[in-house]
């Protein structure tokens, strides 16, 4: 339990944005190499811990239902290979609020992985290295989502440089879901294996998985021109594998006025940039 009977600590796993992703080539283990530049937004799933004995995951939210098992969650597999790593011989009740959609090209599971790093650290007490040693081992994403940061990713993406995105910080932004699940496999494995080119400026990139995810999933080429023909918007892009597209907008209101305006059936979320 929490020491004299204050709550459990709190972390927000941010949903995490491609603002580009140009894919280059495969390595030698059979994974692609890709370029990308991460941004993160202020919203995202909510992870609580506690001090406990063992390991366990309790979830809410609108989305826990669609998560795997406990033994296959990245933030219990993030606890256990943290407390491993660290030689931590207690362990921790963590509570998931699953408010973004599975397999949605937002990093869901890499940012819930990444909040329990940085949470258990903390409660813990031990040093963040062991985090960062880590996280590249739970997925590509999860080192960027540990840091939440403005990033340049190179190899599988978790090779990270830090850009300068100040001018976008506190940008709203709204991002839309036509609800679909997206196998990041499959997605990868739909790319024409043609190399593009580097990524340079991040406005002047593209997604590489965008057109193989749209030949999986054409809604998402529909919810891409319905945010692109909103007021007030100045970029629109697909995020990682899909299926979540976003807009960013000029001002608040406009992004607002859009958000009311999304399609019922699709899911929504109208926050900011980090």
């Amino acid at each position: 339990m929490s020491s004299a009977g204050s709550p459990p600590a709190h972390e927000i796993a941010p949903a995490k944005l491609n603002l580009a992703l140009h894919v280059r080539g495969k390595l030698p283990d059979g994974r692609h190499a890709i370029e990308t530049v991460f941004a993160f937004c202020t919203d995202g799933d909510r992870l609580s811990a506690d001090r406990a004995d063992s390991v366990s995951l309790t979830v809410s939210g609108p989305f826990g239902a669609e998560l795997p098992d406990q033994d296959d969650n990245l933030a219990v597999k993030a606890a256990r290979a943290l407390a491993a790593a660290a030689d931590v011989g207690q362990g921790a009740s963590l509570t998931l609020d699953k408010r973004l959609p599975v397999a949605s090209g937002i990093g869901g599971g890499s940012a819930d992985a990444a909040a329990a790093l940085r949470l258990l650290t903390s409660l813990w007490q031990i040093d963040p290295k062991h985090a960062e040693r880590v996280a590249p081992t739970l997925g590509s994403d999860v080192p960027a989502c540990l840091l939440s940061l403005p990033m340049r990713g190179e190899g599988t993406g978790d090779q990270l440089t830090p850009v300068d995105l100040s001018e976008l910080s506190g940008t709203p932004i709204l991002l839309v879901n036509p609800r679909v699940q997206l196998s990041t496999a499959d997605v990868f494995a739909g790319w024409d294996g043609e190399d593009r080119g580097p990524l340079g400026d991040w406005r002047e990139g593209r997604n590489d998985l965008e057109k193989p995810a749209i030949a999986l999933m054409p809604l998402i080429g529909a919810v891409e021109a319905w945010l692109a023909a909103q007021s007030g918007v100045t970029f629109t892009r697909m995020s990682g594998s899909g299926a979540t597209c976003f807009a960013l907008f000029d001002t608040e209101d406009a992004r607002d006025a859009a958000a009311d305006s999304v399609p019922r059936e699709w899911w929504r979320l109208a926050t900011y940039l980090r």
